[in-house]
């Protein structure tokens, strides 16, 4: 293939908590993104891109891996990658790239998970700091002034500057922001000061006929913290003016935070052109996840919402794709490594459960079209969020949700309860139709769907309890 034979120079910028519906290709109606929007008009985004585990750390390593969580052993937040495990970066290696990694990694810090398979790497322990961040390398800890998004794309470029011209290069460029606590730089600190940023229309999202548990879920306005808002809540006022004030102040900070993000992904996209190779490679923008914008009143993702599901993929190299391109196809995270392995010519390994994008990003239908995205969190009612384990499928035009509960004795869990969605005629997903007549053979469809794939991906713990 010719863009095998090129075998171009990768990077891959990934933020953490950018919802797609703060991008300003996808339609943004709250804030600007003019540096992601470039890689847009220049190569295809992606509507349809979701997440397999709606969390960080378990989204970080299928992306890294190429398999479902229950197979590469990071479900939950507190679980690490074992470095022994094959991965993207181990598997470019051979192929004969240079491989870099710089930012957030949260997939554990010990001589057992630390990163592996790169050249270069220093990374932020845990979630890091916004401000004089500390990066950890193989040769130790150290404080760097400024900002952490700065910092990021300094230490990015600088490795960039040094490498091999004569080799290609795997360029991974992993964003903190916009994570909570959602702290600005000083450049954008006053940014939307002079506006209200509008509400989503189902702010108010009572979640009525919708799963029971989700009433014990704390993902609310109200509880955001003070540390969160930067200032105590003003006295004296209403329910609903307190609740739209909390809104302000959060989404204000998680968009100023963008604003950092969008403003150095600009330097890297400077830097490749100054370099003159952008016929030479491939760019990606992504986030590890979606993120609720107080759309049905949260904040936060895990749930298996669009918003939460729903991945940003911008993806721009000149060579096969048509600027300005939109794909529509279901495609998942674990996408990333088999499409990145093709573009570069690499064998693609038998481990891979995902598949290869380049028919995609082509234009052309892809050999292997996926009708059905499966997703499945682990954590179960965990602090502070009190989110339920759950799974589901996703298809074109429907989606089932799964929520979970302790089977009797301790062995696992069971079937709770159940959520169905016609996306074509509820895009917000207001309306559960899992107990409409109507809808009877749809919902025993989907479930059927639902047992397939846990069957094909060998995660058959709940097979026996779906109706």
């Amino acid at each position: 293939m010719d863009h095998a034979a090129r075998r171009p120079n990768l990077i891959m910028i990934m933020s953490d908590d950018h919802a797609a519906h703060a991008i300003g290709s996808y339609g943004s109606r709250i804030n600007r993104t003019p540096h992601l929007d470039r890689i847009a008009a220049a190569g295809m985004r992606f509507d349809n891109c979701f997440c397999t585990n709606a969390i960080c750390t378990p989204s970080r390593a299928a992306i890294l891996t190429g398999e479902y969580s229950h197979v590469n052993g990071v479900r939950t937040l507190f679980d690490t990658l074992d470095n022994t495990r094959p991965q993207l970066q181990k598997d470019l290696r051979k192929a004969g790239y240079q491989t870099a990694l710089v930012g957030k990694w949260h997939l554990g810090h010990t001589p057992e998970n630390e990163p592996a398979g790169f050249d270069y790497w220093r990374v932020l322990p845990g979630q890091g700091d916004y401000h004089d961040p500390e990066l950890i390398g193989p040769d130790g800890a150290q404080r760097h002034p400024g900002y952490v998004t700065d910092i990021i794309t300094d230490l990015s470029l600088g490795w960039l500057d040094r490498r091999d011209p004569t080799k290609p290069f795997l360029m991974m460029i992993n964003h903190k922001a916009p994570h909570r606590p959602w702290d600005p730089d000083t450049k954008h600190a006053t940014l939307y000061d002079d506006v209200d940023i509008p509400e989503p229309e189902m702010f108010a999202d009572d979640h009525d006929g919708r799963a029971a548990v989700l009433a014990g879920v704390k993902m609310s306005m109200a509880d955001l913290t003070e540390r969160d808002l930067k200032q105590p809540v003003p006295h004296g006022l209403s329910a609903e003016e307190e609740r739209s004030w909390r809104y302000q102040r959060y989404i204000k900070d998680y968009l100023r935070c963008i604003a950092s993000v969008d403003r150095n992904v600009g330097r890297v996209l400077d830097w490749v052109e100054e370099q003159g190779l952008t016929d030479e490679t491939v760019i990606i923008y992504t986030s590890d996840q979606g993120f609720f914008l107080g759309d049905h009143g949260w904040y936060d993702k895990r749930l298996t919402y669009e918003e939460s599901l729903r991945m940003p993929l911008l993806v721009s190299y000149p060579p096969l794709i048509t600027p300005g391109s939109v794909c529509t196809d279901l495609v998942t995270n674990l996408d990333f490594a088999p499409t990145l392995l093709d573009l570069a010519g690499a064998p693609l390994p038998e481990r891979l459960q995902g598949y290869s994008l380049t028919d995609s990003l082509a234009g052309r239908p892809p050999a292997e079209p996926q009708t059905c995205v499966y997703h499945r969190y682990w954590e179960h009612l965990s602090e502070p969020h009190a989110v339920p384990a759950q799974l589901g499928v996703r298809t074109e035009r429907y989606k089932l949700i799964c929520y979970l509960e302790p089977a009797p004795g301790g062995t696992g869990y069971q079937a709770s309860e159940f959520e169905l969605y016609d996306l074509d005629l509820d895009a917000a997903e207001l309306v559960n139709l899992y107990n409409a007549p109507e809808y009877a053979a749809v919902a025993q469809d989907l479930i059927g769907q639902l047992r397939q794939r846990q069957l094909e991906v060998d995660d058959r713990d709940l097979v026996a309890g779906l109706p």
